[in-house]
């Protein structure tokens, strides 16, 4: 058997895989899946504001922390006091007074710590809003850069090639179009409010004016 017959043969059994590799790379081109909380995470913006939240909300952060271990030993004896007491098969209603009254000590001391947090709290959802206002966009230009004309979230896909993760993709978007945030919301901001101003210039406010949450 001569050389070209060989190649054509090799050809032969190489040209259905090739446009099976072909019809996938179309596929991927088509469809792409994006992590949004990912993209924000991995943004530059959402990493400085981290830093600076912490630094600037230290005080406030260890204080909470502080609390927290403080009411943590305060509801441990109450809890080991139950666990025992359900050993010692107790009346019920004993054991139901013991749980009510560990579950609103505990609800009370949750209470008290978002009271703490709350201006970490506000001034952090501020940051992460002013990075969410441009995830559209963000989305919508990796998506056309990388051909894709649906974009799902993870949740909805069984199986993924990775070229079909776009979440780095609108990660560098975000990095173009909100290189930077600020901390510090203005003195009558309130969540929601980023998204419905389009391009919102923050105002400086009060040192110690700021809000809860998120991790």
């Amino acid at each position: 058997m001569n050389s070209t017959k060989i190649m054509l043969i090799a050809a032969s059994l190489v040209a259905p895989g090739a446009l099976l590799a072909g019809a996938a790379q179309a596929q991927v081109g088509g469809v792409a899946v994006v992590d949004p909380d990912g993209a924000v995470a991995g943004s530059n913006a959402w990493k400085t504001a981290a830093g600076q939240l912490q630094t600037t909300y230290k005080a406030t952060l260890d204080q909470a922390e502080a609390r927290r271990q403080a009411i943590s030993n305060e509801l441990q004896p109450l809890v080991t006091k139950l666990q025992n007491d359900q050993k010692a098969n107790v009346a019920q209603a004993q054991l139901q007074t013991q749980v009510q009254s560990i579950q609103s000590k505990e609800q009370a001391g949750n209470a008290e710590l978002q009271r703490i947090t709350m201006p970490y709290a506000r001034a952090r959802a501020y940051a992460i809003e002013q990075i969410q206002h441009q995830l559209k966009a963000a989305i919508d230009a990796a998506a056309t850069r990388k051909k894709a004309s649906i974009v799902l979230a993870p949740n909805d896909v069984v199986h993924l090639d990775p070229a079909g993760d776009l979440t780095a993709d609108v990660t560098t978007e975000l990095n173009r179009l909100v290189p930077s945030v600020s901390i510090a919301p203005p003195a009558n901001w309130q969540p929601g409010q980023q998204g419905q101003a389009a391009a919102p210039a923050p105002a400086p406010a009060p040192a110690n004016t700021k809000q809860p949450q998120g991790r």
